[in-house]
C-alpha cells in the first residue's frame, strides 16, 4: 500500500509511505487517493515521508487540489522537505496549496476561518 488513511473528525489525513514519488509509484498513489476525493472535501496530505517527487507527482498533487477546490473543499500539504518546498516553490506549484509544518499544525488550519 502507498498510503495510509487516518480520520480526524471530518479530515481526512492521506499520509504517503513512499519515499519516491516518481514514474513508479504516482500511479498506485493517485489510485488510491482519487477515490477518497471523491467522497470528501476535507484532506490533509503528508509528504513526511516523502524525499523525492517528480514532475508527475507534483501534477498528481495539483490534480488532486482542483478536484477538491472544485467541491468547495480544502487540501493541505504537510511534512514538505526543503526539496520539495523548493521545487514547488520555482514551479509556481506550492502557490496553490495551503501548506504546514506537520499533521498537528495542518488540522488547525481547518479550524481558521
Amino acid at each position: 500500500m502507498a498510503i495510509n488513511l487516518k480520520q480526524v473528525a471530518d479530515v481526512s489525513i492521506i499520509e504517503i509511505e513512499d519515499k519516491n514519488v516518481d514514474s513508479r509509484t504516482v500511479s498506485n498513489i493517485q489510485h488510491e487517493i482519487m477515490p477518497l476525493i471523491e467522497s470528501n472535501s476535507k484532506f490533509i496530505i503528508d509528504l513526511s515521508q516523502v524525499s523525492y517527487m517528480s514532475s508527475g507527482g507534483l501534477r498528481m498533487l495539483l490534480s488532486s487540489y482542483r478536484k477538491v477546490t472544485a467541491k468547495n473543499g480544502k487540501l493541505i500539504l504537510v511534512g514538505l522537505s526543503e526539496e520539495i518546498k523548493d521545487t514547488m516553490s520555482v514551479t509556481g506549484f506550492l502557490d496553490f496549496f495551503h501548506h504546514s509544518e506537520n499533521a498537528t499544525t495542518g488540522l488547525a488550519l481547518f479550524l481558521e476561518k
